[in-house]
């Protein structure tokens, strides 16, 4: 099995280490980083499995780190911090974040927090993609039920459009959706 890869980003010195033995005892590869910036420039050079950023960090903070990474590549990602205000967790909340840690934490802590927001990552994705999917399905019967109905208007039954468009996509070795979006070009 791979070493899942986690970027740690904590403008604390200290934090960052004690994460990176952590999270290398845990058997994590781990690569740390004190601010979102040089965070978000890592990530654009190396694919992460995980992150964490604490929240409150110089040049870019672990909230608008946390939203760039997503946006860049869809990962799990964990907010650390000393602030359990309202406001930031509030924030957070707002984002594409499995989770949200209180600092200090420890090795139980922080395993159980990863296996979670992975198992819950990888289970949004899961929607995300059925979501899409679906979306696509549906749109694709969209087309085909508009391209069905010009073959009607030329004085072919709904099932003969149907056959029909399904002949020409067999014989042009092409999808339905293509054959029936060529129909509505026409």
């Amino acid at each position: 099995m791979k070493k899942l890869k986690i970027l740690v980003a904590d403008d604390e010195s200290i934090i960052r280490l004690g994460l990176k033995t952590i999270l290398s005892e845990l058997g994590y590869e781990v690569t740390i980083t004190a601010d979102g910036r040089e965070a978000l420039r890592l990530a654009h050079q190396k694919e992460f499995d995980f992150a964490i950023f604490d929240i409150k960090m110089p040049f870019t903070d672990g909230l608008d780190a946390a939203r760039a990474l997503y946006k860049h590549r869809p990962t799990p990602i964990l907010l650390l911090t000393a602030f359990g205000e309202q406001e930031l967790i509030e924030k957070a909340s707002d984002l594409p974040i499995q989770g949200y840690l209180l600092k200090p934490v420890d090795e139980k802590q922080l395993s159980a927090a990863i296996q979670v927001a992975l198992k819950r990552f990888k289970e949004t994705q899961s929607l995300v993609n059925k979501t899409s999917e679906l979306e696509e399905s549906l749109e694709t019967r969209k087309v085909v039920e508009k391209a069905k109905g010009i073959l009607m208007k030329q004085g072919m039954s709904e099932d003969e459009a149907h056959k029909h468009l399904q002949k020409m996509a067999r014989d042009s070795q092409t999808s339905l959706r293509k054959v029936a979006e060529m129909i509505l070009k026409a």
